[in-house]
């Protein structure tokens, strides 16, 4: 039977959308079964423990199980490594950080590539980081520390948590934009690098706050700057470090991503879901407990975040000829 151009072309139109409606039903129903996040870092970290509430709250809102598993290495990469194999269906999503951004240029060569492999779905926090010194030591100011290090070429010791972690990457971004010379000493975290700093073992430490703001209020360690680009409500006297170096910024940002192609109403969904959590005053307190600040916005917003700090970080790393250990 021949059937009128007409209704063919109904026909046929019909059959082309039952795909894209099929996806949408599909997201409308998602999840339907356990969701898996991957964290790149170890149990008890701020990426560990702000994962894990976001976990929660997904899995109150939408009905199913946001289980957290952590599989460290290689900077996070080797959880980058595991969702970019996983389908694209929604079901394994990964909890990224600025390490990811710094490992873009750190690595030679890396078996997936975040812009092209990674939807950015979701920012989810930015944890400040703060400029710190050995009391014992004579600057109280950032100026006085300038001055003092240029006095004083290479004979400042710069504790970081290890060649390319953030603590180094902040001291190097410092080094460069206040053309000072401090001499970087690598430890295997911050804990250990926190412990020679109180003793005096080494001088300055670019640290994130939520490790160390309790020794500052001990007085222990003595603030010069935080990296944000305005104050601190828990810090509202110590200023920034781009009142005197301008144009200095650093946050460490956490967010959730997932394989490349997951579909859009999948992303949308979850975007929505962790945008909610991010104004709920309740869990903005408990981010803010741990020292981090809630970061909402859109994917795509996100998206263009991930590509500015690959972009400004790898140009750093470069720099100061950074290599991965």
């Amino acid at each position: 039977m021949k059937l009128p151009r007409r209704n063919f072309l109904h026909i046929a139109a019909g059959a082309a959308a039952l795909p894209a409606l099929a996806r949408i039903a599909r997201a409308q129903a998602y999840p339907t079964r356990p969701v898996r996040i991957i964290v790149g870092f170890a149990a008890g970290g701020t990426a560990d423990v702000t994962s894990r509430l976001i976990a929660q709250w997904l899995s109150e809102r939408l009905g199913q199980q946001f289980v957290v598993e952590n599989r460290t290495g290689a900077g996070g990469n080797l959880a980058a490594e595991a969702v970019v194999r996983s389908p694209a269906d929604g079901y394994t999503l990964l909890y990224f950080s600025s390490s990811h951004a710094f490992s873009a240029t750190l690595y030679e060569k890396l078996n997936y590539n975040l812009i092209r492999d990674i939807a950015a779905v979701a920012s989810v926090t930015l944890v400040p980081s703060v400029m710190e010194v050995n009391p014992l030591i004579a600057p109280k100011t950032i100026p006085e520390f300038i001055a003092y290090a240029k006095a004083n070429p290479g004979m400042i010791n710069m504790a970081a948590a290890g060649a390319g972690s953030a603590t180094h990457i902040y001291g190097e971004l410092f080094k460069m934009m206040a053309g000072v010379d401090l001499v970087p000493v690598q430890y295997r975290g911050s804990g250990p690098a926190l412990t020679d700093l109180i003793s005096g073992q080494v001088q300055v430490m670019f640290d994130q706050l939520p490790g160390s703001i309790e020794h500052i209020r001990a007085r222990k360690l003595r603030p010069l700057g935080v990296t944000t680009t305005t104050r601190l409500e828990s810090l509202p006297n110590v200023p920034t470090i781009g009142e005197f170096v301008p144009g200095y910024e650093a946050l460490l940002w956490q967010g959730i991503g997932a394989p490349k192609n997951t579909p859009t109403p999948i992303v949308d969904k979850l975007n929505r879901e962790i945008n909610a959590a991010l104004i709920d005053p309740k869990f903005m307190t408990r981010l803010a407990d741990l020292g981090a600040a809630a970061f909402p916005g859109s994917s795509a917003d996100f998206s263009e975040l991930v590509a500015e700090e690959i972009e400004k970080w790898g140009r750093v790393i470069r720099a100061a000829n950074i290599k991965a250990e």
